[in-house]
């Protein structure tokens, strides 16, 4: 028994996410990208985020590199760290959902696991899985960074694509194929697709209470 979990009591929150949700005028969900590192997951989202806001949304970026160089400081890259990593991120941007906020999470998740763990606690209805398909080629000539580079080299370990499986998601929302196309058309591929599921008509716009 855990003793530690019977002395925990969350309390629900005073107002609701509806009465949340009306004051921004917006429906929140959170965005999950998910693709190999250097898909262009993280670059689509503050491109998003830029175009939300444009249009008067109240949006919060959660990017895979931000988040390990503080929230997760203390996960390495192992199956168990990583499905840790994303447990944490998934806890965090259910709390921004419940609060009324749009979310964009730009992370590898690179099983289906992972992917169904964050669907699990942020719940399906609320998670919008954006597959940023791009071809391992693609991502290694880019390799702005290096590390396919070096990983190839034998300098990372567990690295997604080269020594660690990336499982193609089997079923996504929305898939966005980036060859041949510029981040300015993916991004507005994406926001087409969620544009309907965040935008509150003005017919029903209400007073919070």
């Amino acid at each position: 028994m855990n003793l530690k979990s019977e002395n925990i009591h969350p309390f629900s929150e005073l107002l609701s996410r509806q009465s949340k949700e009306d004051l921004l005028v917006q429906r929140a969900r959170v965005l999950w990208l998910t693709g190999l590192s250097g898909s262009g997951k993280s670059t689509i989202a503050r491109g998003l985020e830029e175009a939300l806001y444009k249009k008067g949304f109240l949006t919060a970026v959660l990017d895979g590199d931000n988040i390990r160089a503080g929230l997760n400081n203390n996960l390495g890259f192992s199956n168990e760290d990583r499905e840790e990593n994303i447990r944490r991120i998934a806890e965090v941007a259910k709390l921004f959902l419940q609060n009324g906020i749009i979310t964009i999470c730009a992370f590898v998740s690179p099983t289906e696991a992972m992917r169904t763990l964050a669907k699990s606690i942020i719940g399906e209805d609320d998670l919008v899985e954006i597959f940023v398909n791009t071809s391992f080629e693609d991502c290694r000539q880019r390799d702005v960074k290096g590390l396919y580079a070096k990983a190839q080299q034998g300098g990372i370990k567990d690295f997604t694509g080269v020594n660690a499986p990336y499982e193609i998601p089997a079923k996504p929302d929305l898939e966005i194929k980036t060859q041949n196309k510029s981040i300015a058309e993916s991004v507005d591929e994406v926001l087409n697709y969620v544009f309907p599921k965040i935008r509150i008509p003005h017919s029903e716009i209400r007073n919070p209470s």
